[in-house]
């Protein structure tokens, strides 16, 4: 063979090779990938051929989330009661842009092509019945969700609100303002959905972002209950001695560190600084701490997990580097680095509420087979390995929380709620002086009995601009979320 032909043969040798391995990479490796992609026409003319399961609530089992037929080539279309209420706990289900939120979590089990529900494939095969996707139940309670939703769009505040069970995890509502409407990414009209996907993700407000898991904020002064429960956990006492300055020089800086309008602290105790919160005193008592034990309890609460699923991804909460003495003084406070999602800031009160133990957020209560028996029930389970602070040292802080809640303004305030609380106003921005402050307001009720744990947080003042506090912003919000949990709003 001469060497022209030679290469030749070579090269569709080479060719042929590249051929055979794309083929296997594409049947093999990605097949998954290709199967379940939104775009593959086969695949949305199969899922569209059956009905897809329901989402319901807990509470009285209201549909979320359900579907109605449809005379066009997509046999279903997807359907959500009051859209942009439960657009943060369902997510959306679109034809052309797939799904997000809960509906991609769970989508193997709506579309009915999850494991557990093989049996009921094969018993549809041979009794020639139309197959059905499962049903999701959730942990969600309607009233919860509308109280915080209603509370939040009434003055129109950007933010979000998370409501727990503190004895299980539940989350009993999930709120994120400004939120979007997902029947309109579920209509079969290709241009209506374009539009409406163009609409939403150029609002600068982004209400497709769901604030409660998928945003980090500074936590302000509710990171104080982090500080205080490391401070008791390494021996400390609601009686131990604080300073009562009116501001602090930061190590080895010139800068300085003052208590909220510089005001000297009323109190000398480790319960005064927590019910007036002082940041002078939990600056310095998070210098004395150290990084190794603030950060050992801040992870027994939950902060730093990267893997926490609800069973929607939830970005990581943390401190930071805390690389100096100087961020350790701005940490203690919830400045500097430290970042918490509203959910993780729900989680601090809850911890305390549960004796200290926290327990691992679930939105998912249920999954049901299409005849609505039971497939899979879920437990509570244990957050992390230790709690993050004893028994004893939570009723003490619990206590701490009652007297901030005594020293809390704002309105909804009423005493037969017996809420434990504690207020935040971070600052935030590249002219934190000059941006109005986030407002928080994390809480617990009954105090003596806990049956909810919410967290609150009103980003850039609300309505309030530079005056805004925890107390005046967020504390109403927090009130009427906790007065539906109990049944009292």
């Amino acid at each position: 063979m001469n060497t022209p032909l030679r290469k030749v043969g070579i090269t569709m040798l080479v060719m042929v090779t590249l051929l055979l391995a794309n083929a296997t990479y594409l049947q093999v490796v990605r097949a998954d990938d290709y199967r379940s992609d939104g775009r593959n026409a086969r695949v949305l003319l199969d899922e569209y051929s059956r009905e897809r399961g329901k989402i319901v609530s807990e509470e009285a089992g209201q549909v979320l989330a359900g579907v109605e037929p449809t005379d066009d080539t997509l046999q279903f279309r997807r359907t959500y009661s009051n859209g942009p209420l439960y657009a943060p706990v369902t997510g959306y289900y679109s034809v052309l842009y797939g799904a997000g939120g809960l509906e991609r979590a769970q989508d193997e089990f709506l579309n009915g092509s999850d494991p557990r529900l093989f049996v009921r494939r094969l018993s549809d095969m041979i009794t020639g019945r139309d197959p059905r996707g499962g049903n999701v139940r959730l942990t969600v309670k309607p009233s919860v969700q509308e109280a915080a939703y209603q509370a939040m769009v009434a003055n129109g505040y950007t933010g979000a609100v998370v409501a727990l069970d503190p004895k299980t995890g539940d989350i009993l509502g999930m709120v994120s303002t400004p939120s979007y409407d997902p029947n309109k990414l579920a209509s079969h009209d290709a241009e209506k959905q374009q539009k409406a996907w163009e609409a939403f993700n150029n609002d600068p407000a982004n209400p497709m972002l769901n604030r409660a898991v998928r945003e980090t904020y500074p936590p302000g002064s509710t990171f104080k209950i982090v500080t205080t429960a490391a401070a008791l956990e390494n021996g400390a006492t609601a009686d131990t001695e604080v300073t009562t300055a009116s501001n602090v020089t930061l190590p080895g800086t010139s800068t300085t560190l003052e208590n909220f309008a510089g005001n000297t602290c009323p109190g000398n105790t480790l319960a005064d600084a927590l019910a007036y919160s002082c940041n002078t005193a939990y600056a310095e008592i998070a210098g004395q701490l150290g990084k190794e034990k603030l950060e050992e309890t801040a992870a027994n609460f939950g902060i730093g997990l990267s893997d926490l699923q609800i069973p929607m991804n939830v970005v990581p909460s943390g401190l930071g580097e805390l690389e100096s003495q100087a961020a350790l003084y701005q940490s203690g406070i919830g400045q500097r680095d430290v970042r918490l999602t509203p959910l993780q800031d729900a989680l601090l009160s809850a911890t305390v509420a549960n004796g200290g133990v926290a327990m691992k957020p679930q939105l998912v209560k249920a999954l049901l087979a299409p005849d609505l028996s039971t497939i899979e029930e879920f437990s509570p389970e244990e957050l992390t390995g230790e709690p993050a602070l004893s028994a004893e040292n939570a009723a003490v802080l619990r206590d701490m929380m009652i007297a901030s809640e005594a020293n809390t303004s704002g309105g909804g305030k009423d005493s037969s709620l017996k809420i434990a609380s504690k207020t935040g106003t971070a600052e935030h921005g590249s002219d934190p002086k000059a941006t109005p402050p986030h407002a928080w307001y994390t809480a617990f009720a009954p105090y003596d009995d806990p049956k909810v744990a919410i967290a609150v947080i009103v980003e850039s003042g609300g309505n309030r601009g530079l005056a805004a506090t925890g107390g005046t912003v967020a504390a109403e919000i927090g009130r009427a979320t906790i007065a539906a949990a109990l049944g009292a709003g």
